[in-house]
């Protein structure tokens, strides 16, 4: 997003050639500023993170003694008296998926430096985002008043409850974050901030469009993880 001046050497010819491109990784990182390389390791350090939650997750769900509660009906809800297994979570990881989609589109259009469409899109992911946080607090809500804590639930294997409320806090955390930052830089971009360079935070030079891609980055990553969980966690 942003326009580096980057100088190329003249390329080595055959397999020599392709092989220093790719040891030196020219594409990926010589020509990376040093937010989007840092968003990446970011990024990298949290995937490790989150796969040890759901290693851990699975690991005390297959090792313990104790019948594991079966997520279709710990997560189902009643609607007009009728029995809807996981539509909560259905209806929250359409949400999310969604506001994938427009994050996308918010990019695209700050590569455009239109700033009313990206700031509408950007607005539009945290409304999203938002709305998926509050889904979440209505879930967490409904199981503990259904008995539900970090060390007992009423279905079965203890350690249902830490999982849960370990593994889906720390992913709603990301979120909410997500939401504060969409709504902080779409202030930004809706003032014209990238393109006078106004003091601010990371807003100090011009052309600093790069950072709607960077949040992009970042949200993408969220909802990455959310279908792991989805996945993992309540179809399972």
């Amino acid at each position: 997003m942003s326009d580096p001046a980057v100088t190329h050497s003249d390329p080595q010819p055959g397999l020599t050639g392709f092989v220093s491109d790719w040891s030196s990784d020219k594409t990926a990182f010589k020509t990376a500023s040093w937010g989007k390389a840092m968003i990446w390791i970011f990024l990298l350090s949290d995937t490790f993170i989150f796969s040890c939650f759901l290693i851990a997750y699975m690991t005390a769900r297959m090792s313990t003694s104790e019948a594991w509660p079966n997520p279709s009906e710990v997560f189902a809800l009643e609607i007009g008296g009728a029995h809807m297994p996981l539509i909560l979570i259905a209806i929250m990881t359409f949400v999310l998926i969604s506001s994938s989609g427009t994050m996308a589109m918010a990019v695209n259009f700050g590569y455009r430096r239109d700033r009313v469409k990206t700031t509408l899109l950007m607005l539009l992911t945290a409304a999203l985002g938002a709305t998926f946080v509050g889904m979440q607090a209505f879930e967490w809500t409904k199981l503990i008043s259904e008995g539900v804590r970090p060390w007992e639930n009423p279905w079965g294997a203890p350690q249902f409850g830490s999982v849960f409320f370990m593994i889906t806090g720390f992913h709603g955390t990301h979120v909410t974050i997500g939401v504060i930052f969409l709504l902080l830089m779409a202030r930004k971009v809706w003032r014209g901030d990238f393109d006078t360079g106004k003091k601010g935070f990371f807003t100090s030079r011009k052309g600093r469009w790069e950072i709607v891609e960077i949040t992009g980055l970042y949200w993408h990553f969220v909802d990455l993880v959310w279908v792991f969980i989805f996945a993992l966690f309540y179809l399972w």
